[in-house]
């Protein structure tokens, strides 16, 4: 896997922006691209946010599709979020759900938890499109150990407050006075938000981490313009009016800081540098859960450097 270098050469100080972070690209098989945005070597999270991937778009081949074989997790929640396409999640719960546009699944790891993620058997008859996003919440230092829990709602579910041009729909946490059905464990907020070409959006300052990131179209803030594949993370307080430069769909997200750093190593996540290390051998004796039904999974990676703590 070979990773895009970044260029920051083009983005100048904002009074509004406290950094612009260009993804990492990678190619995931068949021309399919991934963005990885969060971690960077600028920003290392945004509120409780450790982790943020797009997914595409792209299409796969007839026969082909993404096979992402079971993993384990620790520490975290998984938010995957769909903008066209379909996955099947499986996980060692025994859980198997497909995820579709404007549904939301969140699975908290806690202790742990082992899961797929795939391209439906049935879409693979023809040519098949896959567009979205998946991001880690780190969970709480209380709550890093708690069991492992799957919830999915569907896009009727999600609340969704519109006009003026503009449409939120909000995923997860509490934003404008709406609340996401799904049970968070801290203050955050994650919303696809389309506007309209020239409508406008304020970010509210309701908490002091924020940051949107522009899937399509471009934004523009203050003095600066945040083209298609940014993220532009805000300064702290700061009322910030989004205006739509040309048609975008993008993601608002954020939340109050974590309660202390984080070591981040593979898919694991821990305040602790030795639960990290026990996950590692856990994983490489074969003591997670495994998903019923599923015999292959990814090897624990070879030599890696340290776990990393994110501050």
């Amino acid at each position: 896997m070979t990773w895009e270098p970044r260029d920051w050469s083009a983005f100048g100080p904002d009074e509004n922006l406290e950094t612009l972070i260009v993804p990492r690209s990678s190619d995931l098989g068949d021309g399919f691209q991934m963005q990885r945005t969060l971690p960077a070597a600028r920003r290392r999270m945004v509120g409780p946010f450790v982790f943020l991937d797009q997914m595409g778009p792209g299409l796969f081949p007839r026969g082909g599709g993404l096979d992402v074989r079971p993993h384990p997790h620790i520490g975290l929640a998984t938010v995957t979020y769909l903008f066209s396409g379909e996955l099947l999640h499986r996980d060692s719960l025994g859980v198997v759900q497909p995820i579709r546009p404007g549904e939301l699944n969140w699975m908290t790891a806690g202790r742990g938890i082992v899961h797929s993620e795939r391209t439906p058997p049935e879409l693979r008859n023809a040519e098949s499109e896959l567009f979205g996003a998946q991001a880690w919440v780190a969970l709480p230092q209380e709550h890093e150990e708690i069991a492992p829990s799957f919830s999915h709602h569907g896009a009727a579910e999600l609340p969704v407050l519109e006009g003026e041009g503009k449409q939120v729909r909000l995923i997860a946490g509490e934003l404008y006075g709406a609340r996401s059905p799904v049970a968070v464990l801290s203050p955050l907020f994650y919303a696809d938000v389309a506007l309209a070409t020239g409508a406008s959006l304020v970010v509210p300052t309701d908490y002091e981490e924020r940051a949107i990131y522009v899937v399509e179209g471009a934004v523009e803030t203050g003095a600066s313009r945040i083209e298609a594949g940014r993220l532009a993370v805000f300064k702290p307080r700061i009322p910030v009016t989004l205006q739509a430069a040309c048609a975008p769909v993008r993601l608002l997200l954020g939340g109050e800081p974590l309660d202390g750093p984080r070591y981040i190593w593979w898919n694991f996540v821990s305040s602790s540098r030795e639960r990290i290390e026990q996950a590692k051998e856990d994983w490489r004796g074969g003591r997670f859960s495994m998903i019923p039904g599923e015999t292959d999974h990814i090897p624990l990676p070879g030599e890696r450097p340290p776990p990393v703590m994110y501050p």
